[in-house]
Parts: structure tokens; sequence; C-alpha cells
């Protein structure tokens, strides 16, 4: 019998599932998809949308409220602000995709990629020029 259980326990309890979840939101706001399993992947689907929906707010409490799902990963936040808020401002929900994928040959898990139904455009890096050298050594100054 079921007794109204919230949410989809995946064999953990509360403090390895938060956990497993913000590694989960991490990975994908840093690498853009992630391969997992599908019952992880449609567990994880609507925090990440809640997640963009706040981001699209792009308040101070909304910076907090990101700040405390994410532990305070400087990364993940620069990244959500940065490259993510023009998505999250575009759109209302459906931020995300799961795409099935072959079974896991080992336990027959079936495996799921999970991706941003728009892919943000990332600032281009800037690279470091490398520096060339204009002293004058004292031989051609005398010259």
């Amino acid at each position: 019998m079921r007794k109204k259980v919230y949410g989809r326990k995946l064999g953990r309890n509360r403090a390895a599932r938060t956990a497993l979840f913000r590694s989960l939101i991490r990975a994908m706001v840093l690498e853009g998809s992630i391969n997992t399993t599908l019952a992880k992947a449609k567990a994880v689907s609507p925090d990440l949308d809640k997640l963009m929906v706040i981001v699209g707010q792009n308040t101070v409490s909304a910076r907090r409220r990101i700040s405390q799902i994410v532990a305070n990963d400087r990364m993940v936040m620069k990244k959500l602000f940065t490259d993510y808020l023009p998505l999250a401002q575009s759109r209302r929900s459906g931020f995300t995709r799961i795409v099935l994928m072959p079974k896991r040959k080992g336990d027959n898990a079936t495996m799921a990629r999970i991706e941003w139904v728009t892919v943000p455009k990332a600032e281009p890096r800037k690279t470091k020029k490398a520096k060339v050298n204009t002293k004058k050594t004292k031989k051609e100054d005398k010259k």
C-alpha cells in the first residue's frame, strides 16, 4: 500500500536523496546533459524546471534561493545567472527533455539522457595573448 508517500525515494534516505539531486543538478548545469537512469531523470526534471523559473526572476531573493539549492556552489551560480538567464526569461516551463537510451548491460536498467531543450550560448573564452618582449638589450643599445 502506498500510504501517500510524496516524491520518489530511489532507495535512499532523505539526506542521500538530497545529495543525489544536488549533484545531478550541478552536473546538468555545468555539462548541459547527463546520462542517468530513467527514474533519476524523471525525479530531477521537475527540480530543474523549478530552478530555472527561480533563475528567471533574477532578484536577490532568487539568487539566495538558488544558492541554497546548489549548496553555495559559485561555479554553478555564475553559469546559471550568465548563460542560462536569457533562456529562463524567454520561456515559462519545459526547460528539459528526457531522451531514452539503450538499457544498461550490467543490470538492464532503463537509461536516459536528460538535456536542455534550448542550449545556452556560452560566451567565448578570452585567450591570453603571449607577451612579446619589446625591451632592448644592452648590445642593441650600443649599436
